[in-house]
Order: C-alpha cells, then sequence, then structure tokens
C-alpha cells in the first residue's frame, strides 16, 4: 500500500461490560474500510487498525491477546516490530476491557484519540479534536447496548466534521461466542457499506433489516397489537402487496394471520414472527414501508 492510499478514518473499539460483547464501528473516505480496519474474536479482543494501515496488527493482534496478552502488551509488541510505527493508528480493546490506542506522529492532522473505560475512539485526516470527542461522549451517554452506543458514537463523529475528505464507506463488526448465524461463528454483527455518499445512513438502514432478520435485540414492550387502525392498515398493505385478496373487514382472520406469515417468512424475517396477536415495531414499519402506505400510517396517527 501506497502512502497515498490510505485508510484514514475514524473508529471507536469497546466491550459491553454486562455481556462481554466486542465490536468495532468505522467510517472513511475511502473504498471497503471493512475489509481492513476492524478485526475482532469473542471473548479475546477488538482491533481497529488504521492510518497508513498495517493490517497485520488485525490478525497478529489477536493472537497476541488469544496468548493472554493484555491489550497494552499487545501494543507494545506491534509497535516494537514496525519500522512504520509513526505512520500508524490502532485502537485495541481486550476481553477483561482494557483499552489502548496509538497515534503516530506522521498521521496526518488532525489525528489523535481518546481512551475510556472499556472503549477508545481514534481517527485521522479528521476535521478536528472535536469528532473523538463528541465520539466518546456519545459512546458513553447513549442508553443501550454496545451496538446502540456503536452507532451513536459513529453518528455523533460524522455531525462533528468526520473524516475531513468526506465519505465513502462504513462497518460494524460485533462479535459473541457462537453469536453467529445458527450458532456457527462469532460474527454477532457484521454488516458493511463498501462504497456509498452516505455510508453512515446506509450502514444503519442496512443493520435495521440485518437485525429485524437476524437479532432479537428488541424490547417485548414495545410490541403492538394487531387491532383497530393498525389492523386495518395492516390489511391494507397486505392487499397492496398481494398477499391478501381483500381486507376481511378489519378481522384479524386466518386468511389475515397467513397472509402476514407469508409476506414475514418471504422477507426472512421468521426471527421476528408473531402468533399472539402482536407485531414488532419495526416489522410493522418495513411492511408499510413496502407497500408505500407509511405516510398514510403517519398522516392517521396524527389526526386522531
Amino acid at each position: 500500500m501506497s502512502k497515498m492510499s490510505r485508510p484514514s478514518t475514524f473508529s471507536i473499539v469497546a466491550r459491553d461490560s454486562t455481556n462481554g460483547d466486542l465490536g468495532i464501528i468505522v467510517q472513511s473516505k475511502f473504498p471497503a474500510v471493512g475489509a481492513l480496519v476492524p478485526w475482532a474474536k469473542a471473548e479475546i479482543g477488538a482491533i481497529a487498525t488504521q492510518a497508513w494501515a498495517n493490517v497485520g496488527y488485525g490478525p497478529n493482534g489477536l493472537e497476541l491477546l488469544e496468548a493472554g496478552n493484555s491489550a497494552s502488551e499487545t501494543l507494545k509488541i506491534l509497535l516494537d516490530g514496525d519500522e512504520g510505527q509513526e505512520h500508524r493508528q490502532i485502537g485495541i480493546v481486550d476481553v477483561n476491557g482494557q483499552a489502548v490506542a496509538h497515534t503516530g506522529k506522521e498521521c496526518m492532522e488532525w489525528a489523535g484519540q481518546i481512551v475510556g473505560d472499556g472503549f477508545t475512539c481514534q481517527g485521522n485526516i479528521l476535521a478536528g479534536e472535536s469528532v473523538v470527542v463528541d465520539m466518546a461522549e456519545a459512546y458513553e451517554n447513549t442508553e443501550g447496548d454496545l451496538i446502540d452506543k456503536l452507532f451513536a458514537g459513529l453518528i455523533a463523529g460524522q455531525e462533528a466534521g468526520g473524516d475531513r475528505r468526506g465519505m465513502q464507506s462504513a462497518a460494524v463488526l460485533v462479535v459473541r461466542e457462537k453469536g453467529g448465524y445458527e450458532g456457527g461463528n462469532d460474527r454477532y454483527v457484521d454488516v458493511r457499506v463498501d462504497e456509498h455518499p452516505s455510508p453512515i445512513e446506509e450502514l444503519v438502514r442496512v443493520f435495521n433489516i440485518y437485525d429485524m432478520t437476524l437479532l432479537s435485540r428488541e424490547d417485548p414492550n414495545l410490541l403492538v397489537h394487531i387491532d383497530g387502525d393498525l389492523l386495518a392498515i395492516i390489511q391494507q398493505a397486505l392487499v397492496t402487496l398481494g398477499y391478501l385478496e381483500k381486507d376481511h373487514q378489519n378481522v384479524f382472520n386466518e386468511m389475515t394471520k397467513s397472509a402476514l406469515s407469508e409476506w414475514t417468512n418471504t422477507n426472512n424475517f421468521e426471527n421476528k414472527a408473531r402468533d399472539d396477536g402482536t407485531i414488532w415495531p419495526s416489522v410493522m414499519e418495513y411492511l408499510l414501508e413496502d407497500a408505500d402506505l407509511m405516510a398514510e400510517w403517519r398522516k392517521r396517527q396524527h389526526d386522531l
């Protein structure tokens, strides 16, 4: 990689102290940043390697962590063996939540990091120091799980100016032991936007579909009953999309249930399927958007 091709970027590396999840979120004016910057292994650690990135920091760093080295010990070993360390930027969080970071003296301005309790925010070629400051504040002050906090931090960083060259790609990686599809690996979340004019917005959009398809993290208290006006517009949506022949007089009968189940399965949302007369708000909103009825639903709610 030449010095003219460097994944200059901003990222967060963190560990969830409540369940041990490890993750990285990143954005850059560079294509496919998710293929270079984030590295993580469940119950081992997480690493972001960027600037004039030494991608070997990822797999080699995870090996060092797995061998029992702490985040700080791993960082020292990686840097000591690298003649180009002053061009590198790296953030590491280990399985115990120790967080460390390094920004080489030759990284392009503005470049730096903020290391907090169980997380580190770092970036280079940024609009200014406020990018990492706002990232850290948003991460620390956001309620929710690790995913919510990572997204809040990345969005705050972009709102503070982000990468001063602009936007191109973004990625989020969260690992959990047997957290992947059917427990076959540790990739609890692995979503990437490789080339897009608004990669963070697109990452949020794609993740929301991923969330509905593969994850179970919504609060059951948010479930809504399918009746009244909601039932009527759900039936209208299913008719519009060709899953139901008519609206069946606003009764949640077997034909409506079957049509909703068919739509759910067609869109791979079996993970969010319900048989108790309720629906997740995210699924309801996706259905209404699919049928181009979301604006009408919002108007109905506003008129109540």
